[in-house]
């Protein structure tokens, strides 16, 4: 049913959605693409029909993500270009390679991969606190970090500024699910807005003190309280859907307190 849903899309139905969703207007995605707006309204009417490298061309000035440029391609009537291996497959060997240097080289921290649903895809081993006392059912493959992170039973159980982190959570999600256009962000996003936490008044303003420079994750680790934030990494220019959708997140002390037990 997947497959046919997808040769059922119409070019300019999708177009339109993008562009819509990029906030671009059809003569200012024409001047980018060097055409008419005349031309853009007909494409996104069915009146005109795109040729394989305009098709390509407005998904690039779109930034519209490699899964959904094969989609803008099929709905044109061309084959999809862009490839999708698992992450185990012989040819991402490469890559594996990439990534376990990455997480290797950065214990005694915490980093992990993540897939564009937020599911864990490798992990290093300071990032096992984040599993600690996790029920089962939350460690299930494949584990959503995002899940991970606001569930009662997971961290966000043990988080000290719960509220503040939440709050930012789920607006980064948000924002994801909408320029992505994946529907699984928005059904986890609502899902874990209706996360409830006894005790814990969630509708806060995040104000932050004239000391602070990022937002730290506070977690509670034991008899500490570990003050951390974030980074995250993407490949640069992917030309394959799974490569194009991986980002790798990396934990930083936020005070020698921290840094002295991770060492």
């Amino acid at each position: 049913m997947e497959a046919l849903a997808l040769h059922e899309e119409s070019f300019g139905d999708l177009l339109r959605s993008w562009r819509q969703r990029r906030r671009v207007s059809q003569l200012d995605l024409a001047i980018e693409a060097d055409v008419s707006a005349r031309h853009i309204s007909f494409l996104e009417t069915g009146r005109a029909k795109p040729s394989r490298e305009m098709a390509m061309k407005l998904a690039e000035e779109l930034e519209v993500p490699l899964r959904h440029r094969n989609r803008l391609l099929v709905a044109a009537g061309f084959a999809p270009v862009f490839r999708e291996r698992d992450v185990t497959a012989p040819e991402m060997d490469a890559v594996r390679r990439a990534l376990d240097k990455i997480l290797a080289g950065h214990q005694p921290y915490p980093a992990l991969v993540v897939d564009a649903g937020w599911n864990l895809v490798a992990a290093n081993e300071a990032a096992g606190m984040f599993m600690d006392g996790v029920p089962d059912h939350l460690l299930k493959d494949p584990v959503n970090v995002m899940r991970l992170s606001l569930h009662p039973e997971a961290m966000g159980g043990r988080l000290v500024n719960l509220p503040e982190v939440r709050a930012h959570l789920l607006h980064r999600l948000r924002r994801q699910a909408e320029t992505s256009g994946d529907g699984r962000l928005a059904e986890l996003h609502d899902e874990l807005a209706a996360y409830t936490y006894p005790g814990v008044e969630l509708n806060v303003a995040v104000v932050p003190s004239p000391a602070d420079i990022l937002l730290p994750l506070r977690v509670r680790q034991g008899e500490h309280v570990l003050s951390m934030f974030t980074t995250i990494a993407t490949f640069g220019t992917p030309v394959e859907v799974t490569v194009s959708e991986l980002a790798i997140e990396t934990f930083w002390p936020n005070d020698e307190e921290t840094a002295a037990f991770f060492r």
